[in-house]
């Protein structure tokens, strides 16, 4: 499939990448961005990066905060990257907990893979990025070609990646 299709993603998980991950993040007061994350994905976009948002949010089915809370919290988010220029092309998010054992929660690939449909993507020319290990697993699973985990060693941010990238040459 990945041959097939043309369209390179940025594939990203959001608590501890795109924001701070407090634990639960549901209200937009408690949503603090990531230093210099607009900047670090507004050059992605200028790459031809697809943004795409891969969430896992078991607080919607742990009953810890409703849909619709994600919902006006991801609004607020989108609307703020569309503030300053970068546009993020989709949130797939899975709200169940973890014992529910459903298709969409990372490392399974479903949210990735329904991207790439959805959107035409080369899976083999992407890159997911994550803070867990089941976020690069996601990636790895679904066929990803670039996989980095915000280790907060060797990656502590979006921009350390994109660092690499550059230097590396795989831009």
């Amino acid at each position: 499939m990945s041959k097939i299709l043309g369209n390179k993603a940025l594939f990203l998980d959001r608590d501890g990448v795109i924001n701070e991950d407090t634990g639960y993040v549901c209200d937009i007061a408690d949503f603090k961005f990531r230093e210099g994350i607009f900047d670090v994905l507004r050059k992605f976009c200028e790459l031809g990066y697809k943004l795409i948002v891969v969430t896992n949010q078991s607080g919607i089915g742990r009953g810890y905060y409703t849909q619709k809370q994600f919902e006006i919290l991801n609004d607020h988010m989108l609307g703020e990257f569309k503030k300053r220029g970068v546009n993020i092309t989709k949130v797939y998010f899975c709200p169940h907990a973890p014992e529910a054992s459903c298709e969409c929660r990372k490392p399974k690939p479903k949210m990735i893979l329904d991207a790439a449909l959805e959107f035409g993507i080369d899976l083999e020319g992407s890159v997911m990025i994550g803070d867990k290990p089941s976020d690069v697993l996601a990636g790895q699973n679904a066929g990803v070609g670039q996989n980095f985990l915000l280790d907060g060693q060797n990656f502590k941010s979006v921009n350390d990646v994109y660092e690499y990238m550059k230097k590396e040459k795989l831009l």
